[in-house]
């Protein structure tokens, strides 16, 4: 057996316990994708069909939400996750600066990961942090009043923490 199957394998037991586990529960449909997405990182199209059979939804109304929500993901992150606040505050602070280098420095666009499997670079609505705008958030730790030298700091210290993993 591949390692991708077993992947798949095992991602499609976790998929069915959590079902199992949120499926009587009153709107379980978002509470089940974000234990999904906790489990493994994103949601794969491929737990749409047990996710629709288990709710009695169709597989439109599970694929319509996770494609609605900016927080989901359909494909698998990189090892470091990088959101870039976009909401107004943020954006009169600079951040379209930061997104403009990150996207250059990383190569990468959103939604998308650096080649070496390293950051996934996401856009956020709203990272709560107004007062120390521009605000970046990498692997779950925000950051304040970030300049382009901060940023590539961040960028730094995780490809650095992938060479010493």
């Amino acid at each position: 057996m591949s390692d991708s199957q077993t992947t798949q394998d095992v991602s499609a037991v976790i998929i069915d316990a959590l079902i199992v586990k949120h499926q009587h529960q009153p709107g379980a449909l978002l509470p089940l994708l974000h234990a999904i997405q906790d489990a493994l990182g994103y949601v794969p199209e491929s737990a749409y069909v047990p996710i629709s059979k288990a709710l009695s939804l169709s597989v439109a109304e599970v694929h319509g939400v996770v494609t609605f929500y900016h927080h989901f993901r359909t494909h698998k992150p990189g090892r470091h996750i990088m959101q870039i606040c976009r909401a107004e505050s943020c954006q009169a602070m600079g951040s379209e600066a930061l997104e403009a280098h990150a996207k250059k420095c990383l190569n990468v666009d959103y939604h998308q990961t650096t080649a070496d499997g390293a950051i996934t670079l996401e856009p956020v609505y709203c990272l709560g942090n107004c007062a120390l705008s521009p605000s970046v958030m990498m692997d779950n730790e925000i950051y304040g009043r970030v300049s382009l030298a901060e940023l590539d700091a961040l960028i730094t210290e995780a490809k650095v923490s992938e060479v010493k993993a």
